[in-house]
């Protein structure tokens, strides 16, 4: 069997990793794919959000599964548009993957469906969100409401804090479009928990959790990012837990997306807090998070190319997924700058003498036979072990291995509560 995955970050290569694996999967293309990628799958020079072009090759090549990774696509409706096209394609319609493209939707949801999550309002003008701050106080929340690379939000600790942020997204188009409009929240405290999801429209299963550091700096400092790292499973997340999530978060938001004729199908991420008042939805995520999936996909025991199929035929009630008992950590190394400007080609070296861990490509690229930097996060050094701590000291040894200049990492992932 012939797959094409889109997308071509760390994400992707995991993905590309798992269904590798597969012993039914013979070719995998990955459009654009990376320096890393190309080791497992063929890279195509086509953007992921070319969706005409991504038609075109699928057309002419006859893959017999699409996998459409990223957000972007999947917002513009390629999952459609390859169906239109006679494809079989994993992935959230459009009209589903509104559950991420747009933050206001994904709150009204919850509030229709009484599914918990934070107190919020929706502004398209900053007097308002201004007055509305200075009305809740801080800490608050300020959160484009479109998507912005894992970077539209901020958790404001002072009310100046938040006026800049709604300034800056309303005022100075800081994420275009996506942040003409904003979701101002009211601020959560305890332990972050993602879990990801398998749904095919009606059922739903879940992937062990894990557990996303978004701060560029140690200790939760700095501006938001993509992810510099995750693991799993959270510290946190117990079996009843899980259970009073499934009750009142995972099967609630399935059912509402069927009510609202916008059936599911695909992955979606509960990116979640458990809070004093029980577990409440930070966000939804339509598809697999980044850098969570290299440390969930390290864990799976069971073929990934089934798992889509049994998701595009809605079948998933049929299969039996199936995971290790062990923990990965995930941790990822940036180009110095990253999120904000940063330089490109830089030269990667110690990729061989890494031993312990895999190294997922995030942002490489080939130029004149050497591996360089092409992006923030460059690379994900992921660890699989009986245990959490040990998985944890064997990504950083492997972590030290690797040289780039500029490179940057933080040395607290797994580490903070």
């Amino acid at each position: 069997m012939k797959v094409l995955v889109i997308g071509g970050g760390g994400r992707e290569h995991a993905i590309c990793v798992a269904l590798s694996k597969s012993p039914k999967v013979d070719h995998i293309w990955c459009a654009p794919g990376n320096g890393g990628i190309a080791s497992v799958a063929e890279c195509i020079d086509l953007k992921a959000t070319d969706i005409e072009g991504v038609v075109a090759f699928a057309k002419a090549n006859k893959p017999d599964l699409v996998m459409v990774a990223p957000d972007d696509p999947l917002a513009l409706g390629m999952v459609d548009a390859l169906e239109e096209a006679g494809m079989r394609a994993f992935g959230p319609r459009k009209n589903a993957a509104v559950i991420e493209g747009s933050k206001s939707f994904a709150k009204d949801l919850m509030q229709k469906y009484h599914i918990p999550t934070a107190g919020y309002a929706v502004f398209e003008n900053s007097a308002d969100a201004i007055a509305y701050i200075k009305a809740q106080g801080a800490p608050i929340v300020v959160k484009a409401d479109g998507l912005a690379l894992g970077k539209g939000v901020t958790v404001a600790e002072t009310e100046e804090e938040a006026i800049d942020a709604v300034k800056d997204a309303i005022d100075g188009g800081a994420f275009g479009g996506a942040g003409a409009r904003v979701v101002i929240e009211e601020f959560l405290t305890g332990p972050e928990v993602s879990v990801l999801a398998f749904v095919d429209g009606k059922t739903l299963k879940t992937m062990p959790s894990a557990q996303d550091h978004k701060r560029v700096y140690d200790h939760d400092k700095g501006p938001n990012t993509g992810g510099m790292g995750a693991f799993s499973p959270s510290r946190f997340y117990t079996e009843e837990i899980a259970a009073q999530c499934m009750e009142t978060i995972f099967k609630p938001t399935v059912e509402a997306m069927a009510k609202e004729g916008r059936p599911f199908k695909g992955v979606l991420y509960f990116g979640l807090m458990l809070t004093p008042k029980g577990p409440k939805v930070i966000e939804y995520n339509a598809r697999f998070g980044d850098p969570e999936t290299q440390a969930v996909l390290s864990r799976l025991d069971s073929d990934l190319y089934d798992i889509f199929n049994a998701v595009i035929d809605e079948k998933l009630d049929e299969i039996d997924i199936k995971w290790s008992d062990s923990a990965a950590c995930c941790v990822c190394m940036a180009s110095g700058g990253y999120p904000k400007a940063y330089e490109k080609g830089k030269k990667i070296d110690g990729l061989d003498a890494v031993r312990d861990s895999f190294v997922y490509h995030a942002g490489t690229k080939l130029q004149n036979g050497d591996l360089v930097t092409s992006g923030g996060r460059v690379l994900g050094v992921t660890a699989v072990a009986p245990t959490l701590d040990e998985a944890i000291v064997k990504a950083y040894a492997d972590v030290k291995k690797i040289h780039f200049d500029g490179a940057h990492y933080r040395t607290d992932i797994g580490v903070k509560p």
